[in-house]
């Protein structure tokens, strides 16, 4: 007899990178358990789970795509739903099931219905989607505001990458007028210190050679622990234990950046200089109205303390656009804002209205033409300032980790230390090395460089 065809599943994620190493768990612990992970659209799946987003509309709205297009693949197929969508929208998702079809072998033995994964369930998922008793039909997700611990998840690779997203904390305690996220993740929960080190030491033997210390609200990392710790106490430990693998931050809130986290970033050479930083609106009524915790000014004299302490950091800023109430005269606050302040790129969003947020039902909806007009003008300016900021560099040599081949085959690319993409000649066995190029020509995707040696 010929060997027993393996049992395949689907991974699809949606979102941010808290997901995306969730995902990443998934399937660590999916394969320890003899599956076969296939790529969506490529082959039919036994099982499908997809990790939803639920922070724009246009996120929901993929999110219910996927697993129209899901059920559609292999009818008799069980599809696990998890992620922000699937605990704040259950009952939309529930009513997605009455379109299921009938059932072949694999119906008989996943049941070929939808089924539903809190964002607290996360560490159970693979159990749950893996056991056939749980029935065919599925209720709502398991409220997640009660949650007071982080998941354990354990990530044993990255796929082909040469950089992974290491999970630290988990919630979010702001409730920011416009966000669904604190009803979709909870409140905010730490790793405990021991593990963070553990899945970071095996993203370290595992090849990976840079680790982006990420959460929902990362800046709140261990004020929940006891004995309380900082972020960065944890990321002093983690520079230190593993002085070979870089460490990138990702989103910190603007009042969470002060002398002593610039300073830390200055003087040791694995953390990156790279910041990102949330400015939302550069209009104070505004900034109030979305109950942000600064103003205008508070951000630029943050934005110049980094760009003193930190003189060639790449320092990023999203920005949302059309809030209610927002005027042609608060939109031109933020783009002059915007304009004068030495930042590296923006990351622009369009307002949108989440049910069951204040916002959702503020006076003042902003036309979904004029939020496109101003998108437009910020995501101009974002590319300007991108250039500007690549141009400044040219001529310096910085340390690029390689991460894959161009379309010309004897091309490399990577990203330096301070974030800008870098093209150059290299062979493949470059991958994944950490190596001095000079940057020596603006290109419309980055930077055009030479490999020193």
């Amino acid at each position: 007899m010929g060997e027993k065809k393996k049992t395949t599943v689907a991974l699809v994620t949606l979102g941010c990178k808290v997901n995306q190493f969730e995902s990443a768990s998934f399937r660590s612990d999916f394969e320890a358990r003899g599956l076969s992970v296939v790529e969506m659209g490529r082959e039919t799946a036994d099982l499908y789970v997809i990790n939803t987003c639920a922070v724009t509309g246009k996120a929901a709205a993929e999110s219910r795509r996927l697993i129209r297009r899901a059920r559609r693949a292999n009818p008799a197929a069980r599809i696990v739903v998890t992620g922000c969508y699937a605990q704040v929208s259950s009952e939309e998702i529930l009513e997605m099931d009455g379109q299921s079809g009938g059932r072949g072998d694999i119906g008989e033995t996943f049941g070929g219905a939808i089924h539903l994964v809190g964002n607290g369930d996360k560490d159970q998922l693979v159990e749950l989607a893996l056991d056939v008793r749980s029935g065919d039909g599925s209720g709502p997700a398991r409220p997640v505001d009660r949650a007071q611990k982080i998941g354990d998840l354990r990530v044993r690779g990255f796929g082909s990458r040469t950089r992974a997203f290491l999970r630290v904390q988990d919630g979010c305690d702001n409730f920011c007028s416009y966000c669904i996220v604190p009803h979709a993740r909870g409140r905010s929960r730490s790793l405990p210190r021991a593990e963070v080190l553990e899945q970071s030491g095996r993203f370290v033997e595992g090849g990976i050679r840079e680790q982006v210390v990420t959460g929902i609200h990362v800046g709140h990392y261990g004020r929940d622990l006891n004995p309380a710790v900082s972020l960065l106490d944890l990321l002093r430990q983690l520079a230190a234990r593993h002085p070979d693998s870089r460490y990138r931050l990702s989103s910190l809130e603007p009042t969470e950046i002060g002398p002593e986290l610039l300073g830390c970033m200055a003087e040791t050479e694995n953390l990156m200089p790279h910041l990102h930083i949330p400015l939302q609106s550069g209009d104070d009524a505004i900034l109030a109205r979305m109950k942000r915790r600064y103003t205008g000014r508070d951000f630029a004299a943050i934005v110049e303390r980094c760009r003193a302490l930190l003189p060639t950091a790449a320092i990023g800023v999203d920005v949302l656009v059309g809030f209610p109430g927002e005027d042609e005269e608060a939109f031109g606050r933020t783009f002059e804002l915007l304009e004068r302040l030495p930042v590296t790129y923006l990351h622009v969003f369009p307002y949108s209205r989440r049910p069951g947020t204040p916002a959702a039902t503020m006076a003042g909806q902003v036309p979904a033409r004029l939020k496109e007009e101003r998108v437009a003008r910020l995501r101009e300016l974002g590319h300007i300032k991108k250039r500007e900021f690549h141009a400044a560099h040219l001529g310096e040599t910085r340390r690029v980790l390689v991460e894959g081949g161009g379309a010309g085959g004897g091309e490399m690319s990577g990203f330096t230390d301070n974030y800008i993409q870098v093209f150059f000649p290299a062979r493949p066995e470059f991958a994944n090395r950490v190596v001095e190029v000079t940057l020596e020509k603006l290109l419309d995707k980055g930077v055009a460089g030479r490999m020193k040696g």
